[in-house]
């Protein structure tokens, strides 16, 4: 009963700040640990994210931090928006290898067969 009347009492009272504060950290670690996978993309990635997302052992800290100020939900819904957009770029970057004149099949044409 006491419980309940302390709920009911704070269900209105929102602290904008504390969300406000938390979301921003969260971004500034997903952007700093990003920004460690762009800079150490040479190396092999050697470390198992959410999604199957790779990393390299030097980004290790920076992704502790990152999941440690964001949700779980929003790791995973930010490193399946990552993944994507880098399978999107790397399927762009390779069709850029494959410009130049395409050669196409010759229309095949009927040879009806000679009687002798």
């Amino acid at each position: 009963m006491m419980l309940e009347a302390y709920a009911a009492g704070k269900r209105d009272e929102i602290h904008t700040d504390v969300l406000l504060k938390a979301r921003q950290a969260c971004y500034k670690a997903r952007d700093a640990f990003y920004s460690c996978l762009e800079m150490q993309s040479d190396k092999k990635p050697t470390e198992i994210g959410s999604v199957g997302l790779l990393y390299p052992t030097e980004c290790k800290r920076s992704r502790d931090e990152y999941v440690m100020n964001c949700r779980a939900s929003w790791v995973k819904h930010f490193d399946r928006q990552y993944c994507k957009t880098k399978r999107t770029q790397r399927l762009l970057d390779d069709r850029e290898t494959r410009r130049g004149p395409l050669t196409l099949p010759q229309p095949y044409t009927f040879k009806p067969p000679t009687s002798t």
